[in-house]
């Protein structure tokens, strides 16, 4: 055989040797992409413009906007967990997402299982009315809840959505009236069919529930409500980093767009920023305090505990300093974080010793101390971001507007908006 003819079937030889064991040797497999994390939200999907799920299960509306680019900006993945109101705290007790956004407003019972963000909106309850023909005369505009104790009578039919914060205001303000408490926050539905004489719902939902309707009335509002979005007790990395990024968005103007968008023109008031977060969650500590009594009452516990408030300051200017070290900011003098702490504590404990004795179940103090914790350690991450030269005056006027509902006299929230205007940057 000739040698060139050699050197082709040896080539070709090679050439298929090679290529079986090409087929025969597994390749390496590449890299995997590495998958976001998820991040689990549970809605109502019920309650625009706030959420409203599709029936394919996508979600839109102002909360959706907001986590959609939250989100987006931290590398998760969304994914939303339908609840129903009365389930609320179960399912976020029970581990069923990681939070919950839905135009949740602050409610003492809810802050006892969850953590709430830095505010993202305000609202008010709100009552559409169609005037009986028994109801007395409209009062002024000014005094909506003297038009609501006229109308509280057995006769009247008030519809609200079954399990959420508006139901609770229903029973406060309505003691005689029927309460119609519908699922599925199908409330229009009931005035529209004359199943209700009115229904009751807030500055946000109302304007676009009352369009189209014809012989209506707006009575209210008559509560001032914050709406946060609500963390699962456990994730406090996760709550912080919301607060951040959420402190951030009020800052850029981003917050106030979304809130313009969504909730209309008269949301657009400033809501995630270091003062207003601070009174915030300085009224969701008072709220607390009702039933912080009554389970000292009943453990044989006096009203003033030296000892615990000490280990409260304690952590307080820890946490405080912490904070600021965190986020590379000065932090105010240790006198001044005391001096806050202690208004704090003062004020919490006027509203103890007013409190009235209650019936049924109550709280732990154990249980009670942990959701006091978890709001202490929010007021702690806003301490360092408060800016020097607030205006007192102005400061009282906010604190008065902010706190009338926790129980405090005037001159008590003038005290705690002293000690807020005291802190900024040490000198």
């Amino acid at each position: 055989m000739a040698p060139c003819v050699l050197r082709v079937r040896a080539v070709l030889v090679a050439a298929v040797l090679a290529l079986a064991a090409a087929c025969a040797t597994p390749s390496a497999p590449a890299p995997a992409a590495r998958e976001a994390p998820v991040l689990r939200v549970g809605t109502s999907g019920d309650y625009p413009p706030f959420t409203l799920m599709r029936e394919d299960g996508q979600v839109s509306g102002f909360d959706a906007a907001l986590l959609e680019a939250y989100a987006a900006e931290r590398g998760y993945r969304l994914e939303w967990v339908r609840f129903h109101w009365p389930g609320l705290v179960a399912d976020l007790t029970a581990h069923r997402f990681d939070l919950a956004a839905s135009g949740l407003t602050l409610r003492p019972e809810r802050s006892l299982v969850g953590r709430y963000t830095v505010p993202v909106a305000r609202n008010g309850a709100l009552v559409l009315l169609r005037r009986p023909a028994w109801a007395p005369a409209p009062a002024s505009p000014e005094a909506p809840l003297a038009t609501l104790e006229a109308l509280d009578r057995p006769e009247f039919r008030l519809a609200v959505n079954l399990g959420g914060h508006l139901e609770r205001v229903a029973r406060a303000h309505f003691r005689h009236a029927r309460i119609l408490a519908i699922p599925g926050n199908a409330v229009r539905e009931a005035l529209v069919s004359g199943q209700a004489d009115a229904l009751l719902t807030n500055t946000v939902e109302g304007p676009r529930w009352a369009e189209g309707l014809t012989g209506i009335e707006q009575v209210g509002p008559f509560t001032q409500d914050t709406v946060a979005l609500y963390v699962e007790a456990s994730r406090a990395e996760l709550a912080a980093d919301l607060d951040t990024w959420l402190l951030a968005q009020e800052a850029s103007g981003a917050l106030a767009r979304w809130r313009e968008t969504y909730l209309g023109e008269g949301a657009r008031e400033a809501t995630a920023t270091p003062v207003d977060a601070l009174l915030v969650a300085t009224a969701e500590r008072l709220a607390l305090m009702p039933r912080v009594a009554e389970a000292k009452r009943r453990a044989g516990v006096p009203l003033e505990v030296p000892e615990q408030e000490a280990r409260v300051l304690e952590a307080a200017r820890r946490g405080v300093h912490q904070a600021a070290r965190a986020l590379g900011l000065p932090a105010p003098s240790d006198e001044s974080i005391t001096a806050f702490f202690q208004a704090q504590m003062d004020a919490a404990r006027q509203v103890q010793a007013r409190a009235p004795r209650t019936e049924g179940p109550a709280e732990s103090l154990e249980a009670l101390r942990a959701a006091l914790a978890r709001i202490s350690a929010r007021i702690a991450t806003l301490v360092p971001r408060v800016p020097g030269g607030l205006a007192p005056d102005a400061l009282k006027r906010q604190s008065r507007a902010q706190l009338a509902a926790s129980g405090l006299t005037p001159g008590e929230c003038d005290r705690l908006a002293e000690a807020l205007a005291a802190l900024g940057p040490a000198r």
